[in-house]
Order: C-alpha cells, then structure tokens, then sequence
C-alpha cells in the first residue's frame, strides 16, 4: 500500500535515510505505524533498530528539534513554520521549534561565484566595486555577502546555496507523500491536518527561495512607512529638513530569483541588548516604536512582517528600527483585521461573547459542542475582570484562548496562525527590552481606531454601495440563468449533481480492494507458474 503511495525510484534513498534518523532519535514507533518500515524492508533496506534508545531520555519535542536539524534544510525550516503554529502546538512545543538554528556549513566561493556569474552575466568583482568572499552568514537555504556598488553605497548580497532547490523540492515530494499517508493511517496525527500543513508548507518554502518575491515584499513595505510618524519625534522646525522615517525597511537595488541586492543596515542587532545600552540606546522608545509599527502592519496595512524575532531586527543610533528578511510574510483581508480587533479589545474589555464570535468565524462553527466552547471562552474572560491594563499580558491570554481551541480539536486557519505567533514574538522582544513594557496600552488605542474606521459613516456607505452593486449584478443575470435552465429542462437535459463524500470514499476503498486483489492474483499466478517451470526434468526449455 504505502509502496504505491510513497516510494518511487529516486525517493528510496531519502526515504530510508528519514526512517533511520527517526528510529534513531526515538521515533521507530512513528516508523512503524506509517508503514515505512515495511516498505523499506520490501525494497531491501535493513532497519537499525538498535539505535532507537540512542536518545530515549530526551523529552519528544527536544528529540523532534534534533531529528529535525539531523535531517537537513527543508526540514528546519518545516520546524520553524511548525513554531508559528501556535494553535496547534503546547507553548512547550512551540519553545523546542523555535530554537531551530538554520545555520549550515557555507558552500565554496566557487560555486557560489560561478551562480553570481550566471545571475548576473559578469564576476562579482566586476559587478561590484568591492565583495567580500568570505560570507557574513551561512543559513541552510543562502549565503549572505558584504559588498559596495559602484556608486558607493554598501550593500549585502544574498545569494541562494547552490543545488538548494533540487534538494528542497525531492525532500517535499516526499514530505505531500508522508502525509498522506499520517492522515489515512494514524488517527493522532490526522488532527494536525498534515496534508494542510505539507501544502502551506511547500507554498511557504517555495517563496522563501524566490528572492525577487522577497524583493517584492521589502519593496511593498517601504512603501507602506514612506511617510510613517509614530509620534515619538518631536515636531521638526519649520525651517528644519524632513527628519526619516522612524522604521527603516532596507532598500533593494536588484534582484532576481537566486540573488538579492540590498541595503546594508549598519545597527545593533536585536539579539545584542548589551551592546543596546553600551550605545545609550533608550530600551523603552525602542519597544514602542517596534510595537507601533508591527501593530501598524497587521491593523492598518494587513501585510506583516511574520518573523519578527530579535534576529531580525537592528537598532539604530537615532534611534530608528530597521527590519530585515521579508521571506515570509502575513496577508490579511479587512475583515480578518476587524476580527483581530475584536477579539484583542474584546479580550481586554472583558466581552467574552464578542471573543466567543471571533472564535467561531475562525474555526468554522466546527466545534464539537459549541455551548461548551463559549462556556470556557467566559469562564476565561471572567478571570481576568478587574485586572489593570498594564497587568495584562497578550501573550499569555492568547496561549490560553489557544489551549482551548486545542482541547477542542480546533485549529486556526493558517494566517491567523501567522498573525498570533508575531503578536506573541513581538510582545515578548518589548518585555525582554523593556520589563515594564505594556502591550496591552500600545495595542488598544490602534484596535479601538481601527474599530472606528470601520464604522465611520463613509466606510458604512461604501461597503453597503459595493454590497448593492453586486447585488444587482447578480439580480441582472438571473433572467438569463432561469431561461437557460428552463430551456434544459424541456429538453431533457437537466443534469443534478449530488456529492456524498462518504460514497465516494467506498469507491475508493472498492477501487483499491480490487488492485490489491488483481496484484494478488498476478503474483498466485507467477507463484505456480514458476513452481510448474521447476519440476520439468533437465530444467526450463
């Protein structure tokens, strides 16, 4: 069975490979149940059972982030987007992926070289005045160049490893193949959706390795801070120049599908806090202006940044916050950010069923026993009633909204995923740069704004307008639709298409009885055919 879903030729190798770093950190189990096992021993691979105490004494989620490195980049990286799932996975969890390094051993500067000449149509040291060939970074999916243009400017060159591709695109090949076969032969994995999390993984990725998408979003972003005031400045004099924005997006000066040209940010880096007050930084104008335009993102852009760790912010001397590495972003539609602003100031005013509402839109209405559901959602909302604002914390009522949705078999649609782990990313780095930092108060007034806009009197006219011309439009074409239908009807040509999964799922279950039977059959056949063949005196003739 499993031999027709996953196993093809070229995918045997890897697949033994993934077998054998699971039974050794701890999993044979895992290998066992999804018939890997069986299928590698079919097409004559021997199992290491033996190995499978190597790690035994490590807690899962630990010996999963071994595993995980162990077997390679497409693999580190399905762990971090498995870190932003946080409506999946126990904070636990979430902790042991979110220490996932994608650090890697940097390629050759020939064969990086030689790509760049192949990008670019000219060497590096002619197509820049200056390049550094020693790399500044080496991740599992590219390397990171110091150099300067011709015009001056200093600039980093991101370059994608070379063969990466072929690589990530055989390992997801394989990953489609594996969940398939976790969601049809394991009832606790089937949960987790794994086919779901394997397409939006493989969408994921495969953006992240398209710089000029990257480009493409760095682009988008610093055109949404091109006239961006947080407040914090105080008000340039009339006869004073313009003073820069407070956020600053580096700027990208070419790019294409490997290879990415852009600014270098010249900053303290968010993971260097010491040096943050070596340079006499002021730790809490730095929170807030993080915070503002991250909440500025996800309310008023619906475009964020979905990564927003320390690693990738930089702080500047004038105080100014640079972000780095747009490979994955968040898209939200307007009415995802109306709900994010319901649920957030439902949840500081203490409105458990304005909560219980937002919930059920996200989740489909899917839950099992719905009176149960918002039964806790305010019991949990009644815990927090008179708590000050400054004594709440985002982050932890949100991991507790999650914790029910989870004992509830609920999951969140994938960019509300997204959107939750940077809410939780983002108020964690205010805290660890500010102890007194206060989400809660930078977060309100821009959801309360949001909420306002939304049913200011002109956006009320303009949805209500878009609402009646579709209407009409579709009023306009019923006369035509019910001719045509009519006209089918008389002719005899009326086609009813009814869809019943569960019939369709006996089909299938026939379809592959009957498969399995003829194979049996065949190999019956060649079985006493052969025994035949072996009993003429003097051998086959």
């Amino acid at each position: 069975m499993l031999l027709e879903a996953v196993l093809s030729v070229r995918d045997v190798g890897r697949l033994y490979e993934i077998a054998a770093v699971l039974i050794r950190h701890g999993f044979g189990d895992m290998v066992r149940r999804l018939g890997l096992a069986d299928a590698l021993e079919s097409a004559g691979h021997v199992l290491k059972w033996q190995d499978a105490a190597a790690l035994a004494h490590m807690a899962p989620a630990a010996r999963v982030v071994r595993a995980l490195e162990e077997l390679g980049p497409t693999f580190v990286k399905l762990g971090q987007m498995l870190a932003t799932r946080v409506d999946l996975f126990d904070p636990e969890w979430i902790a042991q992926l979110g220490r996932l390094h994608d650090h890697a051993r940097a390629a050759s500067f020939e064969d990086v070289r030689a790509q760049i000449i192949e990008d670019l149509g000219q060497p590096p040291e002619e197509a820049f005045a200056e390049f550094g060939m020693e790399p500044l970074a080496a991740g599992s999916l590219a390397q990171v160049y110091a150099a300067r243009l011709h015009t001056g400017e200093s600039v980093i060159v991101k370059v994608r490893r070379p063969g990466i591709r072929a690589v990530v695109e055989a390992d997801l090949r394989l990953l489609h193949r594996l969940a398939q076969a976790a969601e049809s032969q394991s009832p606790a994995l089937r949960i987790f959706g794994p086919r779901r999390l394997a397409r939006e993984f493989s969408q994921s990725l495969r953006r992240e390795l398209d710089f000029a998408s990257e480009a493409r979003n760095a682009t988008r972003m610093i055109g949404n801070f091109a006239a961006y005031d947080d407040g914090e400045d105080a008000a340039a004099d009339p006869g004073e120049p313009p003073r820069e924005t407070p956020i600053l997006i580096p700027r990208v000066f070419s790019s294409c599908e490997r290879l990415c040209v852009q600014q270098r940010v010249e900053g303290i880096a968010g993971t260097r806090l010491d040096l943050v007050d070596e340079a006499g930084l002021d730790r809490r104008l730095l929170a807030r202006r993080g915070a503002r335009a991250v909440l500025k993102m996800i309310v008023e852009d619906g475009f964020f940044h979905a990564d927003p760790h320390p690693g990738n912010v930089f702080y500047l001397q004038d105080h100014r916050v640079a972000f780095i590495d747009f490979g994955m972003v968040g898209h939200l539609t307007e009415e995802r950010r109306l709900q994010l602003a319901q649920l957030l100031v439902g949840l500081v005013r203490h409105e458990a069923g304005m909560v219980a509402d937002v919930l059920l839109a996200w989740t489909g209405d899917e839950a099992a026993d719905k009176a149960d559901l918002v039964a806790e959602i305010e019991d949990f909302v009644a815990r927090y009633s008179g708590v000050s604002l400054r004594q709440l914390r985002f982050g932890g009522m949100l991991n507790e909204v999650l914790a029910i949705l989870r004992g509830h078999h609920l999951a969140l649609p994938s960019d509300l995923g997204l959107l939750i782990k940077a809410f939780i990313t983002l108020e964690g780095m205010g805290r660890d740069l500010d102890p007194d930092f206060d989400m809660a108060a930078e977060a309100l007034p821009v959801l309360e704004r949001a909420l306002r806009a939304h049913y200011a009197p002109e956006q009320v006219l303009r949805r209500g307008w878009a609402s009646m011309r579709s209407l009409l439009a579709d009023v306009s074409s019923m006369p035509g639709e019910l001719a045509a239908l009519l006209r089918a009807l008389r002719r005899g040509r009326l086609d009813i298409h009814v869809d019943v999964p569960a019939v369709r799922a006996v089909g299938t279950q026939i379809d592959r009885a009957a498969t399995r039977l003829a194979v049996g059959i065949v190999v019956a056949a060649l079985i006493i055919g052969s025994s035949i063949v072996m009993t003429v005196p003097g051998g086959p003739q």
